[in-house]
């Protein structure tokens, strides 16, 4: 069995890679690899509380590597902290990383040189599933998410906070992804059978910061 890590953002691309990684008898899910902002102590990006992260690895049942990130932070900076996070892996068994990207290239070719020469394999497991299908599988198949994050420049601020469902994809505007894989949206799972139990989670404030729309939850 391949002992793998897998990168998790707390959205639905990283939830249903670990549900279909766990169907596959050569995985062995060994924890969620999850960068936060040390300055406001959420995930980076999705901007997800630390407590709700950590909801979700426990109803998981996986162990969860948080690795705190200055803020802000240069590339270099991102880059020698993960050399690191990728020696310790290696360090204790891991022989993978599972990342949830769907279909951008060049973001593919960065793990892979990121990885590269470190002993750790990068692993796709949802690479070119065309995004309509995926979002539907998704939603099909018992994930429950909400946007936790919107681009408006693309996206209207109405969509930060809904739930990630059939009525969403429906509103999509034509431009936009169905699963949001070129930043129009980030999102927050909540249940799915990749989870033993539901996380609750409450709505707070919608909030516009650099550019973008965050919906708060906690």
């Amino acid at each position: 069995m391949k002992k793998v890590l897998l990168s998790w953002s707390s959205g639905k691309d990283s939830a249903w890679m670990l549900h279909l990684l766990r169907q596959d008898p050569q995985i062995q899910i060994a924890g969620l690899l999850t960068t936060f902002n040390q300055q406001f102590d959420r995930v980076a990006m999705h901007a997800v509380r630390r407590k709700l992260a950590e909801a979700q690895a426990q109803a998981a049942a996986l162990p969860l590597r948080a690795i705190p990130l200055p803020w802000p932070c240069p590339n270099e900076r991102y880059e020698a902290i993960m050399a690191e996070v990728c020696r310790a892996a290696v360090a204790d068994g891991i022989e993978a990383i599972a990342f949830g990207d769907l279909f951008l290239a060049d973001i593919r070719a960065y793990r892979e040189k990121q990885l590269a020469g470190t002993r750790l394999e990068p692993l796709f497991p949802l690479w070119q599933i065309p995004t309509p299908q995926l979002a539907r599988d998704m939603i099909r198949g018992g994930l429950r998410a909400r946007l936790t994050c919107v681009d408006p420049r693309v996206l209207g601020r109405e969509f930060a906070g809904r739930e990630f469902d059939e009525k969403l994809l429906a509103d999509l505007p034509p431009s936009v992804d169905p699963c949001g894989e070129n930043g129009e949206f980030h999102s927050f799972v909540y249940d799915g059978p990749m989870f033993q139990n539901p996380i609750a989670i409450q709505p707070g404030e919608i909030v516009d910061r650099d550019g973008f729309v965050f919906a708060d939850f906690e």
